[in-house]
């Protein structure tokens, strides 16, 4: 019998993810920490998407399936999950990506060691021209996020005893790392996990995989969300460019 109030939420968000879906949610599934929900949440999907979410939601008791009329975004469909979210910790993971198997168990228990309101874990990057590992550090903070963000959205969990049940702000782009500023503001500090403990596959139309588009993303954060006068919001995205580059 499933406890009543889990300790994890996960924060499926899907569009147009048939391909995909299953691998994602089956990654899950395999987690040796086995206290979680899933929320899938389809964007306004015009392939089998839906179809395979409810299928999953008609035969597991802790797999939720809802979806939006049109699509809306990213943002909208993670906040639906997290306004529904019964869980204590908010995990995310796009359909896309998959998990390691033990990625829950450590890293929650990496949370409950650190007391962490945020944390995040190395992630292989898997492509058409092979993968690698990304390492990440120890830990980040407001001030280091603005020059450059190593927290992969499928790797983050936040801890919304501390946080409360925030959302991402509505931005069709990067409203991730948006998401990661505001709780940093107020938080201070993310644990990392240097551990590699997910897949995150780089699709190469994607928006997150368009550079401009993404620095296009990262300006209106600084601009629009933060508030930032130009010359700050230019000298943050170029740290932010550079560090990206670094990194690979």
């Amino acid at each position: 019998m499933l406890p009543s109030t889990p300790r994890v939420t996960v924060v499926l968000p899907a569009y147009n993810a048939a391909a995909t879906l299953e691998q994602a949610v089956a990654s899950v599934q395999a987690q040796s920490f086995t206290d979680w929900e899933l929320r899938i949440v389809d964007d306004g999907s015009s392939d089998a998407t839906s179809k395979i979410a409810q299928r999953f939601a008609d035969v597991a008791a802790n797999i939720f399936f809802d979806e939006l009329p049109a699509n809306q975004g990213v943002a909208a469909a993670r906040n639906l999950a997290i306004a529904a979210a019964r869980g204590r910790y908010i995990a995310f993971l796009d359909a896309d990506d998959a998990w390691w198997p033990n990625k829950l168990d450590h890293q929650i228990a990496l949370m409950e060691r650190t007391g962490a309101a945020l944390s995040y874990t190395g992630f292989n990057r898997v492509s058409k021209n092979g993968s690698r590992p990304v390492q990440v550090p120890q830990s980040t903070t407001y001030e280091a996020l603005l020059r450059g963000n190593v927290i992969c959205c499928s790797t983050a969990i936040y801890d919304s005893a501390i946080c409360g049940k925030t959302p991402m702000p509505a931005f069709h782009r990067r409203q991730d790392y948006a998401l990661w500023l505001d709780l940093l503001k107020t938080h201070h500090k993310a644990h990392g996990l240097n551990e590699i403990l997910l897949d995150y596959h780089v699709v190469s139309n994607s928006l997150s995989n368009n550079k401009l588009v993404a620095s296009l993303g990262t300006w209106r954060v600084y601009r629009a969300h933060l508030g930032f006068s130009r010359k700050k919001a230019l000298a943050c995205l170029l740290s932010h460019s550079f560090n990206r580059i670094r990194r690979g």
